[in-house]
C-alpha cells in the first residue's frame, strides 16, 4: 500500500495528470472510430514519450490504452459498428437497445461496466499477478489448442435460430483465416498469385467490413431509412447513467463471470479482448434463464461484453510486467515503451524498478476514473450522433473506415478487403446467416491451427499430448460436454416445435 501511495504521488503532478486527460480523450476517440484502435493510438504517441521519462510516458500510454478499449462501445452501440475488435459483442445487444430508443441507457451501462471491469482487472494485477503468471507459464501449445477448441464449441449459442446457418458462418471464418502465408512454415495458401494476399486478412478489416460497410450498404438499400435520421426514435433523457440500482444489482453474477473470463483470457498471451468479449457473451447467454432475449436488446449482453474486454486490460498486464511477455498487440506496444526508457519487464522488475511498477498501477486506476468521468459527461453528446441524418453520417463513416484500414499496414489491399467483406456481410444479412459465428471462428482459427501444429511438432506427431496434459484434457472434456449439451438442446427444441 505504501508503494501504491508513492505511485500515486509520482503521477500527481499537474503535467502528468494533464497528459493523462489528453491520453484518455485520444484513446476514446481512437476506440470509437472504426478501424483506429488502442494499438494505433499508442504507436502514434510512443515517440512523444521519449522526452517525458518512464513514469510520465507510461502514464500517457496507459491512459490511451484504457480510453481506447472503452471507447469502442460508442460506435458499437450507436451505429452497430465495433470501434475495436474488443467491442464486437457489444453490437449484439447494444445496437438493438439504441434502436429501441434506449441509446442513453445502453451507453450508460457500457460505460459503468467498462469502469468496473477495468478496476477488477487492476485489482487482480496488483494483488495476485505473480501467482497467476506462474500458472499461465504452464500453458503450452496443447493447452492453448484445447482452450480455443472449447471456445469454438460455444458458437452454437451465437447461431440464432438455425444451427446449420451458424455452422456455415463459422466455416466461412475458418476459410478466410487460412488465406495467406501459413503459420510456422509460411507456405502460401489461397493467394491466387496476388502478393497482397500473402499477409492474409487483418481482423480489423474483417470486422469493419462485415459490420460497418455491410451496415452502410443495408442502409443505402433502404431509401426511407437513408432519408430519415435514426434520431426520430431515440430518447436522450436519463438520470445518471440511465439505469436503475435494481438493474445494476441484477447484473452482479454476470459481471463476475465476465470479469473472470476477461482476466483469464487477458493473461494468456496472444488472445486478448477480441476473444474475451465474445466468449463472455456466449457463456452468459448459455447460462441465462432467457437466452432467447439476447440479441434483441437487453443490458445483460452489454454487461458481458464491456466487462470482459476491459477486465482483459488488467489480465494482459500480468504477463507483461511479471514475465516480460505481452498479452496482446497493445501491451506489446507498452512493452516497447518500457524498454525505450531502460525498464526491462520480468520477474526482477518489482525489485529493480518498484517506482515504475506502482506508478503504472496508479496510472491505470486514475485513467479508469478519468475514462468514466469523460464518458459520463459525453453520454448525451455521443447519443446525439443518432440525430444526424444517415445520408450525412454514412459517407463520413465509410471515409473513416477506409482511412483506418489503410492506417493498419499502409497497404491498399486492406482498403479493398473491407469493401469485399462489406459485400460478404451484406449477402449474409440477406440470407439470414448470422455474423458472430464467423467472427469467433476467424478470431480463434489461427490460434487453433498454430497451436495444433506446434503441439504435434513437440510430440513428434503423437496426438496423445492433448490428453496427457491435465489442463488440455480438462478443456477438451468440457468441449465434448458442451457439444453433447448443444446437440441435446437442438433435438429438444426441434421436438418441441414438432409437437406444437
Amino acid at each position: 500500500m505504501e508503494l501504491f501511495i508513492n505511485g500515486l504521488a509520482a503521477i500527481a503532478s499537474p503535467e502528468t495528470l494533464a497528459l493523462m486527460i489528453l491520453g484518455t480523450i485520444v484513446g476514446i476517440i481512437f476506440g470509437s472510430v472504426p478501424g483506429l484502435t488502442a494499438v494505433t493510438g499508442i504507436a502514434l504517441f510512443l515517440p512523444v514519450t521519449y522526452s517525458l521519462g518512464p513514469i510520465k510516458g507510461m502514464a500517457l500510454l496507459i491512459a490511451i490504452y484504457i480510453g481506447a478499449v472503452s471507447g469502442g462501445l460508442i460506435a458499437a452501440i450507436l451505429i452497430n459498428i465495433p470501434g475495436t475488435p474488443a467491442s464486437v459483442a457489444t453490437c449484439f445487444d447494444g445496437s438493438p437497445l439504441a434502436k429501441k430508443g434506449q441509446a442513453y441507457k445502453a451507453l450508460g451501462v457500457g460505460t459503468v461496466f467498462s469502469f468496473l471491469g477495468t478496476i477488477f482487472g487492476i485489482l487482480v494485477l496488483v494483488f495476485v499477478s505473480p501467482i497467476i503468471a506462474e500458472f499461465a507459464l504452464k500453458f503450452g501449445p496443447a493447452e492453448y489448442f484445447a482452450v480455443a477448441i472449447f471456445s469454438l464449441t460455444l458458437i452454437s449459442s451465437l447461431s440464432g435460430k438455425s444451427l446449420v446457418k451458424g455452422l456455415i458462418s463459422a466455416a466461412l471464418g475458418i476459410v478466410f483465416i487460412t488465406v495467406g502465408a501459413a503459420p510456422i512454415d509460411a507456405v502460401d495458401r489461397y493467394t491466387f498469385g496476388f502478393s497482397g494476399m500473402r499477409g492474409g486478412f487483418d481482423i480489423l478489416t474483417v470486422l469493419v467490413g462485415l459490420y460497418a460497410i455491410s451496415e452502410i450498404l443495408s442502409t443505402a438499400a433502404n431509401k426511407k431509412q437513408l432519408i430519415a435520421g435514426s434520431g426520430q426514435v431515440m430518447q436522450f433523457k436519463g438520470k445518471g447513467f440511465g439505469f436503475t440500482m435494481k438493474e445494476f444489482l441484477s447484473q452482479k453474477v454476470n459481471f463476475l463471470i465476465a470479469a473472470l473470463i476477461g482476466v483469464g483470457i487477458g493473461i494468456l498471451p496472444g488472445i486478448g479482448g477480441a476473444t474475451s468479449n465474445i466468449l463472455a457473451y456466449s457463456v452468459i447467454k448459455n447460462k441465462s434463464k432467457y437466452p432467447e432475449k439476447f440479441g434483441t436488446g437487453i443490458i445483460d449482453g452489454v454487461v458481458a461484453s464491456e466487462t470482459a474486454n476491459n477486465a482483459t486490460i488488467g489480465g494482459a498486464m500480468v504477463p507483461l510486467l511479471t514475465l516480460g511477455i505481452p498479452g496482446d498487440a497493445a501491451t506489446a506496444m507498452l512493452l516497447g515503451g518500457l524498454i525505450v526508457h531502460g525498464v526491462q519487464p520480468g520477474p526482477l522488475l518489482f525489485t529493480t524498478h518498484p517506482d515504475v511498477v506502482y506508478s503504472v498501477f496508479a496510472s491505470m486506476c486514475v485513467a479508469t476514473i478519468m475514462m468514466i468521468v469523460i464518458q459520463m459527461f459525453g453520454l448525451r453528446l455521443f447519443a446525439k450522433v443518432l440525430k444526424v441524418p444517415k445520408y450525412y453520417l454514412m459517407p463520413i463513416i465509410i471515409v473513416l473506415c477506409i482511412i483506418g484500414a489503410f492506417a493498419l499496414n499502409n497497404r491498399m489491399f486492406d482498403c479493398w478487403s473491407i469493401i469485399f467483406f462489406g459485400l460478404v456481410g451484406y449477402a449474409m444479412g440477406k440470407l439470414d446467416i448470422p455474423l458472430p459465428p464467423m467472427i469467433m471462428s476467424f478470431v480463434l482459427g489461427e490460434t487453433v491451427e498454430t497451436n495444433l501444429r506446434r503441439a504435434l511438432m513437440y510430440s513428434n506427431n503423437d496426438p496423445s499430448i492433448f490428453i496427457t496434459s491435465p489442463i488440455s484434457c480438462v478443456f477438451l472434456v468440457m468441449a465434448a460436454i458442451s457439444i453433447v449439451l448443444t446437440v441435446r438442446k437442438q433435438l429438444k427444441d426441434r421436438k418441441a416445435v414438432a409437437n406444437s
